[in-house]
């Protein structure tokens, strides 16, 4: 049953204009992956259906529930400071995907500064727990020629079914190939001795519907002869099997969920990747971005490096690649891993060379088929006057989204003839045999060459850039392409041209106001207070892009630490799911189920299609249904309804009511209540040693006084910031409504899930 938002009641400041969404495909991989296996959608269905309490609570703060307004003004003329506790709970609500119980207080002790000088420094933070996850996934650190031998592609199977490459050596990747080309052989059509071909009859619905019962009646014999088996010598049997039987086995939906479960608990990594790459159809390559979503979620969760996976978050959305495009399946790890990541909190220039130089990018916007008019593979050659010229031409996409949404803006000043232009200077800028697993390369016979008048300057061939006059500039822009046939053969120097017209994009005054607008409204108001903007593009131009230094201005600044902008910023699906995890202290055991969550809330990682990536204000999450798939979320999550996920909310109120916060330290949550460190209590209650608190308020709901005191506890702890009576109000009703199970328990496991679906936890 969906319930839908009457009222949603966030006003959302105004968007800064990024540039006109792409909406074509851009050559999407044909032979494209599900979002998820059908043994994975088993886990995800506990989400997608409510039961009818959980229609009810969500029918309750979908209907009668506000989201907090957000006041922000262009330039405020009184900045309110924040309390100290304030300010720790704001850069952790902003750069971290939510704090852990006590990591408000421990920061506070610690001291920011201490904090703050780690987070810019990930290297020196240990992360063994995160790491040790991690290695469930081995495809994060393969190299790309790795990935596409482990995962590979109809055009990889196609070769070896051919006899043009050998089947691989290693006894796990000789099954996946066997069982890849024995499908493949099994879709050809059979020729016959005259030479003509024998068209295979397409299956009766009857006739699938009792092969299938026959791969699943096989899947579960094969299982349970492997249960009476060591684990460690399972998937030898596995591989030795008739590739048939790996078939039947492998195949999605043939085993049950928990008999997939538990085989797959007992594989190592390498041994599940083999399993999955069988179970897929021809082409497995897809398998990769799956890896990849499944670690991403898992390392937001987990990592101590927090502050390093906010910016990898922030600037893979800012040079979008959509991952299932074409061999970007393959190149989509290493774009992370080697050129996000790793410049996450380096320099924007050499980010954007980065970006520039990467096979993922050149793939996604075209750029790799991009060939200059007057080059030599379009058959101009100055040395030989009867060369024909041919019909090839320019690809315009990534010399316009280089400009549009990753450097200048759409307001940067450029015209129509820049793009083309720059267009021309990145000629030649591609990838080296793209769908063998190559890397970038520079090729000269693609190349444009000879002199460019762009952007206000002629760039040659060898990257010297001299300005040109204004009004030499205004003439050339309306004067079509700024270059002619020229008497120069491009050369592997050619390729300082691109670079000098990117470093001319990052240097800009233009850019420095863009990059500058949209972190400030990721990381302060969703409208960019003007005189932050200001700023900081003067710290962007001052240090040359330095990531650290501007993030450290942004973070010291008025507007930062201000309670207008303090818990104002609505979290994204993705924020949202990390930060329910964090904040409660839980380890996420099935990625799997929530990277499919994230799909049903409508931010699949690694998905973006346009080059704009996710817009991430306000507007774009909280439409008419987000909240209640939020609470949905909330309540599977905290009954233990979730995929097998393990919830302890018991622990969770001890940690809240242990944590070693001074009184006087929260704000008071909602009417008639005080607070007394993270205990908020009303009425003679006492607890823990703690004075009383009294108050003659009226009580707000006929509740007990221990669940009034979980509550606050349980919103200090996920939350941190205040909130409004009408939720508690709306939260109590629902305590009084519904039933609780058999307990204390069952009664607090509902009262974490009101509270994690309150407006007050969809902001950070």
């Amino acid at each position: 049953m969906k319930v839908r938002l009457a009222v949603v009641g966030l006003v959302a400041g105004g968007l800064v204009a990024v540039g006109g969404v792409r909406a074509q495909m851009m050559g999407a991989a044909a032979e494209q992956a599900p979002v998820a296996h059908e043994n994975d959608m088993q886990a995800q269905d506990g989400t997608a259906q409510t039961d009818e309490a959980q229609r009810k609570a969500a029918r309750t703060f979908a209907l009668k529930s506000r989201m907090p307004t957000v006041k922000t003004t262009k330039k405020p003329e009184v900045l309110t400071p924040l309390t100290a506790r304030e300010r720790v709970q704001q850069v952790l609500d902003r750069f971290t995907f939510g704090p852990r119980p006590g990591e408000v207080d421990h920061v506070m002790a610690e001291g920011e500064d201490k904090w703050l000088a780690a987070q810019m420094d990930p290297v020196t933070i240990k992360d063994v727990a995160t790491d040790k996850k991690l290695a469930d996934f081995p495809t994060l650190n393969m190299s790309v020629p790795q990935l596409l031998l482990t995962f590979p592609d109809r055009g990889q199977v196609t070769t070896v079914a051919d006899g043009k490459m050998p089947y691989p050596t290693d006894p796990l990747l000789n099954a996946v190939y066997e069982v890849a080309v024995y499908k493949l052989q099994q879709e050809r059509d059979k020729k016959k001795a005259d030479g003509s071909v024998e068209v295979k009859p397409e299956p009766t619905d009857a006739e699938k519907a009792a092969a299938k019962q026959k791969d699943k009646e096989t899947a579960a014999r094969i299982a349970g002869e492997l249960f009476a088996m060591p684990k460690q010598q399972r998937m030898a049997a596995v591989i030795k099997m008739p590739v048939e039987d790996r078939i039947a086995f492998t195949g999605n939906g043939n085993l049950s969920y928990d008999q997939k479960n538990l085989l797959m608990a007992d594989f190592t990594p390498r041994e599940r990747e083999a399993f999955e790459a069988m179970s897929s159809q021809v082409n497995s390559a897809y398998y990769t971005g799956i890896e990849l979503a499944q670690a991403r979620i898992v390392r937001d969760v987990m990592t101590e490096r927090q502050l390093q996976e906010v910016m990898t978050d922030f600037w893979f959305n800012h040079f979008n690649v959509f991952v299932p495009k074409d061999s970007d399946q393959w190149y989509g790890t290493s774009y992370e891993r080697d050129v996000i990541r790793k410049n996450a909190l380096g320099t924007f220039p050499a980010l954007l060379l980065a970006t520039a130089e990467s096979p993922a990018m050149m793939v996604y916007l075209d750029n790799w088929l991009s060939i200059g008019p007057d080059s030599m593979a379009n058959g101009v050659n100055p040395n030989n006057p009867n060369a024909k010229k041919g019909n090839k031409g320019l690809n315009e996409n990534y010399g316009r989204e280089v400009m549009e949404l990753h450097t200048v803006g759409v307001n940067g000043g450029y015209t129509q003839t820049d793009v083309t232009t720059l267009s021309a200077i990145l000629t030649g800028w591609g990838v080296d045999k793209p769908y063998q697993g190559g890397g970038f390369v520079f090729d000269p016979k693609r190349h444009e060459p000879g002199p460019k008048t762009w952007f206000g300057y002629v760039i040659d061939d060898n990257g010297n850039a001299t300005p040109v006059a204004a009004k030499k500039r205004g003439d050339a822009a309306t004067a079509g392409p700024t270059w002619g046939p020229s008497k120069d053969v491009a050369t592997d120097n050619s390729v300082k041209q691109g670079i000098t017209a990117l470093n001319i994009l990052a240097s800009s005054p233009q850019t420095a106001h863009f990059i500058s607008t949209l972190l400030v409204q990721h990381f302060v108001a969703d409208d960019p207070p003007a005189a932050l903007v200001d700023r900081l593009a003067k710290v962007y131009l001052s240090s040359h892009g330095d990531i650290k230094t501007i993030l450290r201005a942004l973070i010291a600044s008025p507007e930062f630490n201000s309670r207008q902008y303090f818990h104002t910023k609505v979290k994204t699906p993705l924020e949202f799911v990390a930060s329910a995890f964090r904040t409660t202290a839980t380890e996420p055991q099935n990625p799997g189920a929530l990277v499919n969550t994230l799909s049903v809330m409508g931010m699949p990682l690694y998905r973006a299609l346009p080059p704009t990536g996710y817009y991430l204000t306000a507007d774009q999450w909280m439409n008419s249904s987000a909240l209640v798939d939020r609470l949905n979320f909330a309540y599977q999550l905290t009954n233990g309804k979730f995929a097998n996920q393990k919830f302890d909310a018991p622990k969770l109120l001890a940690m809240g009511l242990l944590a070693p916060t001074g009184a006087g330290n929260f704000a008071s949550y909602g009417s008639g209540v005080k607070s007394v460190g993270v205990l908020a209590v009303r009425g003679d209650a006492k607890l823990m040693g703690v004075a009383a608190v009294t108050t003659t308020a009226p009580a707000v709901h006929p509740a007990s006084e221990g669940a009034e005191v979980a509550m606050r506890v349980l919103e200090a702890t996920m939350i941190g910031a205040n909130v409004s009576a009408q939720t508690n109000q709306l939260i109590n009703k629902q305590l009084e409504q519904e039933p609780t199970g058999d307990g204390p328990t069952d009664t607090l496991n509902l009262l974490t899930a009101l509270v994690m679906g309150s407006p007050e936890f969809q902001l950070r």
